[in-house]
């Protein structure tokens, strides 16, 4: 008897793992392209800080140069 239970039970908790959709879907993380690095990122540019800067200095985005006042 309680091995039957088991077994039934074992199934619902497959059938329930199916359906559901991936926990980790919600918990997406925008990270740098280049380098991986979670922090700092701009959005607009798809990379963190330090790698926008270094492109920007190398000028390798367009549009974007350094402020001088």
């Amino acid at each position: 008897m309680a091995t039957t239970a088991k077994i039934a039970k074992d199934l619902r908790l497959e059938e329930a793992r199916k359906s559901k959709t991936p926990k980790l879907r919600c918990r997406h993380r925008n990270r740098c392209w280049r380098c991986g690095r979670p922090r700092g990122y701009l959005r607009k540019f798809g990379v963190c800080r330090l790698c926008f800067r270094q492109l920007a200095l190398n000028g390798e985005i367009p549009g974007v140069i350094k402020a001088s006042w």
